[in-house]
């Protein structure tokens, strides 16, 4: 399968782009407004595998480029860019999954809190930006990006996956257990998608006031 990361030069696209690379076959498209970011990115995660003994498929290009030749498109980019980010990409989605990992937060005096865009969600936010016939998928949002691209460490942990397409969903549930230690699990349709975001801001303030707990996941039992 052909997975594109539009704005895959960030932590999350970064973490993604590594453990698919090595833990599948699947073929890699890392995306950036800037297509020399996007190889040069490209360059940088081969390096990583190419230390490890890996042999990957990773191209570098322009977000658009990147989404007209995938399967699945990932937009890796945070919650205040992602409808311009969908939007430029539009026209290149046709028989595509989108998927959004985007949390929308804010910073106050205590820690980190969710910010609920009116649309309800941050994906359903994604669903608003995307063509009607483009099935859209809340996935991955409470992955620790530190931890999911540092090779040398275990991932133990829960992705919670919400959409409005079965099918949609199953396939990105299968994408994300292709990746070691990773459970997806079935969270409903993109109504539920709320208070699966507001884990994130969770996590970043326990490892905040837990030193122990830095990259932390989080697995249901």
């Amino acid at each position: 399968m052909r997975i594109a990361l539009c704005g895959g030069t960030g932590d999350i696209g970064e973490g993604l782009a590594l453990r698919w690379a090595r833990d599948t076959d699947h073929d890699l498209l890392v995306g950036s407004r800037d297509p020399e970011k996007a190889r040069a990115a490209v360059e940088r995660y081969e390096e990583e595998l190419d230390a490890r003994g890996i042999t990957s498929s990773i191209a570098g290009f322009a977000n658009g480029m990147a989404a007209d030749r995938a399967d699945v498109v990932l937009a890796c980019v945070p919650a205040y860019h992602l409808v311009d980010t969908i939007e430029a990409v539009a026209d290149r989605l046709d028989d595509t999954i989108l998927v959004s990992p985007a949390v929308g937060m804010q910073r106050e005096e205590g820690g980190f809190q969710y910010n609920r865009p009116s649309a309800g969600s941050v994906t359903a936010l994604a669903a608003s930006a995307a063509p009607e016939d483009v099935p859209v998928v809340g996935a991955f949002h409470s992955l620790a990006a530190g931890r999911l691209a540092d090779l040398g460490t275990e991932i133990d942990a829960d992705t919670l996956v919400v959409g409005d397409s079965e099918e949609a969903k199953t396939t990105v549930a299968d994408l994300a257990e292709g990746i070691d230690g990773l459970r997806a699990l079935d969270a409903g349709p993109i109504a539920n998608a709320a208070p699966v975001e507001s884990l994130t801001p969770l996590l970043i303030n326990l490892a905040q006031y837990n030193y122990e707990l830095s990259d932390v996941g989080v697995r249901f039992e």
